[in-house]
Formats: structure tokens, C-alpha cells, sequence
């Protein structure tokens, strides 16, 4: 099987409003090379983690979300870009089926760029909306939507969005989904409430 052909996975929301605009199918992968202090999935970092899953699998089950109301993909991590072959197939995809396609990368814009790798290319190529920049933890910033530090921009690449819609302007939001035998968080919340709940996970398994 070739490499492009699948993506490691390591958790998958197949509608959520707290990732981007409007209700969305949200995607983290498993593995990033940039270690950004006090990373909000520590888990994602390994690269030998998640489920290796297809991309013809994942985009059926993007297509099935689509009677939910979703509009759109997230591409979340892990680092996105360190995925970028077999995710770029899945954006150009998800766009022909008529979705949107966002992707949160640790990288600047700038610094994407100039890998001159074209499987990266490719995912910029596809991708209506991108945050950049690693969190830092120096700079939290809760005043813009879909942003963790100061330092991180949003870039709309396509004009699939209007800069000035109201959307921008709402409030971060956060998630809580329990399937019966796991509890998830997505979204933005509180660096204090992250803290709170992984102290009193840890103390739970003890």
C-alpha cells in the first residue's frame, strides 16, 4: 500500500462548531516534529501513535457527514503539514465534494513556503483557511476566534470566506462529547481547565 494512501489518525469529530466555521468534520493527526511548550495535545506528538486509516475510508465517512450539516473539514494535530501527501489528496477531495477545507499548522505561512516541497504545496493549494504559528505560551490569546497565542495569524488563501463576516467576531467555544465510554474536550478551552482536568485524570488512574 502506498504511503499516500493512508493518514495516522489520532482522533476524529465528525461534527463539531468549536473548529472552525460552522459545523465541521475534524481531523487530528497523529505526529508532530515541533515541540511547543505546554502543547495542548501532548498525546499527538509521537509519530507511531493513532490508527493508520485510508483516505478513500476517511473521505467516505467526510461524504456521510454531510447530512449532519457540515461544511467543512479541520485539519488539527499533530502537525498537519508533516502529513501533507496524503492529506493534500483528502483536501482536494473534500473540495470537490463541495466543502470547505481548514488546517491549523504549528509552521508560519512563510516558513511552509519555503520547504519548496510539493505535497505541501499541494495542501496550501487546497486549504480555504489556515492558522499559523506555534502556541506560545508567553502570548495566550483568547480576543480572536480559533487562536491560541498572539503570535498566531489567520490567512484566508481562497475566497471561500468573507473577512468580514460576523463569524470572526463570536466567542471560542468548547465541547464535551461522552459515547458511553469515553469522555472527549474540543474546542478552546482555559489553560487552567486543561491543567485541572489532566491533574485529576492522572490522580483518577492512579
Amino acid at each position: 500500500m502506498n504511503s499516500q494512501d493512508t493518514i495516522r489518525i489520532a482522533h476524529l469529530v465528525p461534527c463539531t462548531e468549536a473548529e472552525g466555521p460552522g459545523r465541521r468534520f475534524a481531523i487530528w493527526v497523529q505526529g508532530c516534529p515541533l515541540r511547543c511548550p505546554e502543547c495542548c495535545n501532548p498525546e499527538m506528538l509521537p509519530f507511531n501513535g493513532g490508527d493508520e486509516t485510508l483516505v478513500a475510508t476517511l473521505l467516505q465517512q467526510i461524504g456521510d457527514s454531510r447530512t449532519l450539516g457540515v461544511e467543512g473539514i479541520t485539519l488539527l494535530g499533530g502537525e498537519p503539514f508533516a502529513h501533507a501527501g496524503p492529506l493534500s489528496l483528502l483536501a482536494e477531495q473534500t473540495q470537490r465534494l463541495g466543502l470547505s477545507v481548514m488546517a491549523f499548522s504549528g509552521y508560519t505561512l512563510e516558513e511552509l513556503r519555503a520547504m519548496n516541497d510539493p505535497a505541501v504545496d499541494a495542501l496550501l493549494r487546497f486549504t480555504d483557511l489556515l492558522v499559523d504559528g506555534r502556541y506560545d505560551r508567553m502570548q495566550p490569546d483568547t480576543s480572536r476566534r480559533w487562536i491560541g497565542s498572539a503570535n498566531q495569524t489567520i490567512h484566508l488563501l481562497t475566497d471561500r470566506y468573507d473577512p468580514n463576516d460576523q463569524c470572526w467576531s463570536q466567542k471560542n467555544t468548547l465541547e464535551i462529547h461522552w459515547d458511553g465510554a469515553e469522555l472527549t474536550v474540543n474546542g478552546f478551552p482555559a489553560r487552567s481547565a486543561i491543567s485541572l482536568w489532566r491533574r485529576n485524570i492522572s490522580g483518577a488512574e492512579r
